[in-house]
């Protein structure tokens, strides 16, 4: 069983549709054109099918791209699994199809199984040709290792899902089938009763603390990354980002440029008590200040003198928030997420180098999203919950207290770190 891809990126789906609808694919998706006329006999309306999942994903995908590449990958899965494994309709699928999908997700086929990501479509003369290298699944190696030996790839026979990879396909589905429901398409919707009775899902009764640095390798990571960019002008922006990303508690999707914000420096600013806030879009299309700590501004001023702008933004002030080396516009978040990889990188040698093995290991697993971790984790004890959210940008102070306070745990540990063998 080939799978083959369905659907391109969010820039090109409505483009992608209407030729779907149209029965004009043949002139640009070729590939795809084939895959749809041989299904045809069996999955007698493919083409609407696929594009009533076109206009689901549509939908999904202007709320953000991150949102809209998840539902994606799942549904398109989904599809290709029901047309091809039960040769049904996705609306014509019962109970049994869903559960024996399930463990599909478990162990897929090798065949369906890749060790990197690929693109769905490449551009060859004008046409959109299916990639022979892409696969619904990727199998992957652990950060760490990864770090070790660049040239190593994960076996497909090791891939298995996560819990959260799991639960991220019963969400996807039962959204589908909600949206299908209400629009009078389909009129069941087996996903909650499979996902109650599921024998992968873990119940998870306590969530573990997130992913941090201590104490030692972030001061690696900062105090190395100085060093550098008062050597390095180059390194200056390394700097700011590290220390904006930590000291304010912000995704990266917050500091780089997207569809709807393009970050600028004016997105800073003072109130009349001379308090600094920062303006960011966040998930859920919600925007807020975050407070800015007087230590991060000596970092502000300091990247801002080295690209030639006075030490304090202006309110009207349209300067972009992360210059591009070359080029105009922000940073992308590929791009940040590979400059704070440059820092750790440079803290791993040094941890190395000065004896601390242990933690340059740990180090090595580490990624952009740690150092929000590791900012709030640090101020979870000294500041209170409520603030602490609004600055995470939690809808609800449980998630909060959740990931971050965990008192109860930490008590825990303390408690037992005394008992003997």
């Amino acid at each position: 069983m080939q799978a083959t891809p369905l659907i391109d990126t969010f820039d090109n789906l409505k483009q992608q549709q209407a030729l779907v609808r149209d029965r004009y694919l043949h002139n640009s998706y070729p590939d795809l054109a084939h895959f749809l006329e041989s299904l045809s006999p069996t999955i007698l309306d493919i083409e609407n099918e696929l594009c009533f999942v076109m206009e689901f994903l549509y939908l999904m995908g202007r709320k953000s791209n991150g949102t809209y590449m998840r539902f994606r990958n799942e549904i398109e899965r989904w599809c290709l699994y029901c047309w091809q494994a039960r040769a049904k309709s996705i609306f014509d699928v019962t109970r049994k199809d869903l559960e024996a999908y399930i463990d599909f997700v478990y162990q897929p086929d090798k065949d369906w199984i890749g060790t990197s990501v690929q693109q769905r479509f490449i551009d060859v003369n004008g046409l959109a040709k299916s990639n022979p290298k892409w696969r619904p699944f990727v199998a992957k190696l652990a950060k760490s290792l990864t770090k070790r030996n660049p040239s190593q790839s994960a076996p497909v026979d090791s891939y298995r899902p996560s819990q959260e990879s799991l639960v991220a396909t019963f969400t996807a589905l039962s959204v589908l089938y909600q949206h299908a429901q209400m629009e009078d398409v389909c009129d069941k919707n087996y996903v909650p009763v499979v996902k109650k009775s599921c024998p992968y899902l873990i119940k998870q009764v306590q969530r573990k603390t997130p992913d941090t640095l201590n104490q030692l390798q972030w001061e690696y990571v900062l105090g190395i990354t100085k060093e550098s960019a008062d050597e390095n002008p180059k390194f200056e922006r390394n700097l700011f980002i590290i220390a904006t990303l930590k000291s304010l508690y912000l995704r990266v999707s917050e500091l780089s440029e997207h569809a709807k914000w393009s970050p600028k420096m004016s997105d800073f600013s003072v109130d009349d008590d001379g308090f600094w806030y920062l303006t960011v879009f966040g998930k859920g299309n919600k925007v807020r200040d975050v407070t800015v700590p007087e230590a991060y501004m000596p970092y502000l001023k300091r990247y801002r003198v080295s690209r030639g702008l006075p030490s304090l933004p202006a309110p009207d002030e349209d300067t972009t928030m992360l210059n591009k080396l070359r080029g105009a516009g922000n940073l992308t978040a590929r791009q940040i997420r590979r400059i704070v990889e440059e820092s750790f990188d440079l803290a791993i040698a040094a941890l190395k180098k000065d004896g601390f093995v242990d933690d340059a290991n740990y180090l090595m697993a580490a990624t952009t999203h740690w150092l929000r971790h590791t900012g709030a984790t640090e101020d979870a004890g000294s500041r209170p919950l409520k603030h602490l959210a609004d600055e995470l940008g939690h809808a609800s102070s449980e998630t909060t207290d959740r990931n971050y306070i965990q008192s109860n745990i930490k008590d825990r540990a303390r408690s037992g770190q005394h008992r003997k063998v």
